[in-house]
């Protein structure tokens, strides 16, 4: 008998350790546009899209034809050591496209960006403490697992964590049963309460959070909310920092997710989709504030690589010239065509999201959480060649994450599936 192969799957047990938490089992070989190839011969529609990075699709020709080209000319240069064009070029976009008089630092994942962000918040405002928020996601490291809070498992073990550090309630009317308007009212009522008898306004820092939540849930908060956190920070001189490491880079219909909100923050940061798979992420804040950061006080070897700036580069003109549009009106179809499958099925709590970041949540016929539900959708539609994650601290939550580049008719497809998967007792 002929000893079968072992799969991609099965040779990486042997070599790697359990603790990064796979989604699935599949093994592939190939990618293109919406789509994974696995070493099973088949197809898989991916509305996972590497956990929101490839924005303009798998492999999309103008990002490659960018990496290879750049690959010709220099691989790494060391952003510590000499200056180079595709560098330069990223950073003058990024300021261009947050308004001008910004500056721009690059690093190479979105954990690294944040505690940039926490270090250059620390060192310009001379304050200790960092308010973040519940269910919010900012990262593995020490310093951003002490930040998140979407999930007692990442935190368990690795305690003592960075000090002062305070965590309020992000708006989740959906959750709380109350009206938007209250819920806005609670939440900043509690900030106000955190203030009050935790930790004084003029020794915070800075205040993190992502506009819209990615692992608590997809969680979108009533524009009144960031807002009027705005106004807390300016009030207090407070730095508001904004993680859109997911949501970033046109996942919402915009290029970044708060201009929805028309509300800027002080400090932004990004990764993800900034460059189709490349490793980079950026910190970026006015001039007036990075000018107060010295020289040598935060540093790193790769941050800026040659070819992910890039691919960087090709990444935005292809959101610029196509992938923004069609995220905007493919994200308005898919939001109401899951609207008309929850009037359908009773175990559909919720849809929201913006553009292609979208979500579902599911509940039991008493109003809680269906997790197992959530496990057997999953499962069903990989089965039928359509890739799916969840999220949400309940693990309730599906999440639709496809490239901006999609079709109607990839949606229809991933809708078909969905459907037919609701109907599994």
């Amino acid at each position: 008998m002929l000893k079968t192969q072992a799969s991609l799957y099965e040779r990486a047990q042997k070599v790697t350790p359990p603790i990064a938490q796979r989604a699935t089992q599949l093994g592939v070989v190939k990618a293109e546009g919406s789509y994974l190839f696995g070493e099973d011969g088949k197809k898989y529609l991916d509305f996972a899209s590497g956990v929101a990075v490839m924005n303009v699709g798998h492999n999309h020709p103008k990002v490659i034809e960018a990496a290879k080209s750049q690959m010709d000319d220099m691989i790494h240069g060391g952003h510590n050591v000499v200056y180079y064009p595709s560098y330069i070029e990223l950073a003058e976009k990024l300021n261009e496209l947050n308004g001008g008089d910004h500056m721009v630092y690059f690093s190479n994942s979105g954990a690294e960006v944040n505690e940039g962000a926490i270090k250059l918040a620390k060192k310009v405002t001379k304050r200790p403490a960092v308010i973040s928020f519940k269910r919010g996601f900012h990262g593995r490291t020490l310093a951003t697992t002490s930040i998140t809070a979407s999930s007692a498992a990442y935190r368990k073990d690795y305690e003592g964590l960075m000090p002062s550090v305070y965590y309020a309630d992000y708006p989740y009317a959906y959750h709380s049963g109350l009206l938007e308007e209250e819920e806005v009212n609670r939440c900043l009522q509690q900030l106000e309460e955190l203030f009050k008898f935790q930790i004084a306004p003029d020794s915070v820092a800075t205040i993190i959070l992502e506009p819209i939540q990615g692992e608590g849930g997809y969680i979108v908060p009533p524009k009144e909310f960031l807002v009027k956190l705005r106004d807390i920070c300016d009030q207090h001189g407070i730095l508001l920092t904004f993680d859109e490491i997911q949501t970033g880079f046109g996942r919402t219909g915009k290029m970044f997710a708060y201009e929805h909100f028309d509300v800027k923050p002080d400090i932004l940061t990004l990764a993800k989709g900034i460059a189709s798979g490349f490793p980079l992420s950026a910190l970026i804040a006015p001039k007036e504030i990075m000018e107060k950061w010295p020289a040598g006080t935060h540093g790193g070897t790769y941050g800026g690589n040659p070819i992910s700036c890039a691919a960087s580069l090709a990444s935005i003109e292809i959101l610029e010239t196509e992938g923004l549009k069609n995220a905007g009106t493919m994200g308005r179809y898919f939001k109401e065509r899951l609207l008309e499958i929850k009037e359908e099925h009773s175990g559909i709590g919720d849809v929201r999201g913006l553009g292609l970041m979208l979500a579902m949540e599911l509940i039991k016929e008493d109003g809680s959480p269906d997790s197992e539900r959530l496990g057997k959708l999953r499962t069903y539609a990989q089965e039928q060649g359509v890739i799916l994650l969840g999220c949400g601290t309940e693990k309730n939550v599906i999440r639709f994450i496809p490239p901006t580049t999609v079709t109607k008719e990839e949606i229809d497809l991933a809708l078909s599936v969905v459907k037919e998967g609701l109907k599994i007792n």
